[in-house]
């Protein structure tokens, strides 16, 4: 990834906090036929390892659950808020005429070993706390519980799914937020956004650096 130095993000706290509101990661891994991808939530155990680790599950009928050599090395991309930022948001623009258009945006790779978790117990727990936390997210009341269907069509379910588990070896942040624009344009297009339905990135960009 093309990473200029005034974009770099190197904070892990960010790093995870991106992940963490952004969970849907795109797997990226090589195999026979050349790079494959495969979009999946994903759990971020702050916790575990030196940078996180990484736990989901997949479909046993993919084929990347045959593809997957204990320890390969795979990069997950998250991607966070993003949206075409117009010159005419910058007040220089009408002074100077010398800004073009660009995108920004917040993305992470994190890199790591991959592991297959072929157990039910560990798939179980993983479908629990996913369930739980977007459940909660949705602000479903009551929340969906895997109890609320029989523990036959549940076990079912369980045997159609196989869990990872990757651990973070490094994280990768470009943070696309206008960092090298005076205040007064960055001012510009913080607004503009806010006022496009773009709050999420638009909040970024205000958020302080350091």
């Amino acid at each position: 990834m093309y990473l200029p130095a005034h974009f770099a993000e190197t904070r892990t706290t960010e790093l995870h906090a991106l992940i963490g509101e952004n969970p849907l990661g795109t797997l990226v891994t090589v195999g026979p036929d050349g790079l494959d991808a495969n979009h999946i939530p994903f759990e971020l155990l702050t916790g575990q390892g030196e940078q996180g680790v990484l736990q989901a599950h997949l479909a046993r009928a993919n084929p990347l659950v045959e593809q997957i050599v204990d320890g390969m090395s795979v990069m997950v991309v998250f991607q966070g808020p993003q949206a075409y930022i117009s010159p005419n948001w910058y007040p220089s623009k009408h002074e100077t005429h010398q800004q073009v258009p660009t995108w920004n945006y917040q993305v992470v790779h994190a890199h790591g070993r991959i592991h297959l978790r072929d157990d039910e117990r560990f798939v179980r727990g993983i479908v629990a706390r996913l369930t739980r936390e977007h459940e909660t997210r949705a602000q479903e009341l009551p929340p969906w519980r895997m109890t609320d269907s029989s523990p036959d069509y549940i076990a079912r379910m369980l045997a159609a799914i196989v869990g990872i588990e990757i651990e973070i070896e490094r994280l990768v942040g470009k943070f696309k937020l206008s960092q090298n624009k005076t205040p007064q344009d960055v001012a510009g297009a913080v607004d503009a956004l806010a006022h496009s339905g773009h709050a999420e990135l638009a909040a970024a960009m205000n958020k302080p650096l350091v």
